[in-house]
């Protein structure tokens, strides 16, 4: 059985697709053959918006996706943070923990935890010495997602 309503193909990586109560639940990095798109209005919706900031980042209704946040009440303060970081633009872990009165290393656990990456921002946030990690990687596949969707966005970060 399929855990996800939808997948999309991306230069990066296939995304798959979970919904509940017509919210986005999740995205994951997943290996598929096709894109299989939901059969709900509400979810076509969602993919539409994905595939319209993966055409062209300055989209300006990627950020409203409407999204079911599962996480502790600290991560849901930090997703909801990251979402208010505009495309083409960044904050460093100490930047964002200082808006959020916590600490760099919080920040950086919390958009480990992200269960929905690409949509929840977490690429935007940096170390301030460099690009910093994504979903706790610092090399390999993961970390190159981070660097073309900051590219994607026209950010350069060394």
């Amino acid at each position: 059985m399929n855990p996800f309503q939808a997948s999309i193909k991306t230069p990066f990586a296939d995304l798959g697709i979970r919904l509940e109560d017509s919210r986005l639940a999740a995205v994951e990095f997943i290996h598929t053959q096709k894109e299989h798109l939901p059969g709900d209005v509400a979810g076509l919706e969602i993919c539409r918006r994905i595939r319209r900031y993966l055409d062209d980042p300055l989209q300006n209704d990627f950020l409203d996706i409407p999204c079911c946040y599962t996480g502790t009440p600290f991560q849901v303060k930090v997703w909801k943070a990251l979402r208010t970081i505009p495309t083409g633009q960044v904050l460093t872990y100490g930047e964002l923990a200082e808006r959020l009165d916590t600490s760099a290393r919080a920040v950086g656990n919390a958009c480990r935890k992200n269960p929905i990456p690409v949509v929840i921002p977490c690429h935007r946030v940096v170390a301030a010495s460099g690009i910093g990690g994504y979903a706790g990687a610092t090399h390999g596949s993961l970390f190159a997602i981070k660097r073309w969707l900051l590219q994607h966005e026209g950010v350069t970060v060394a």
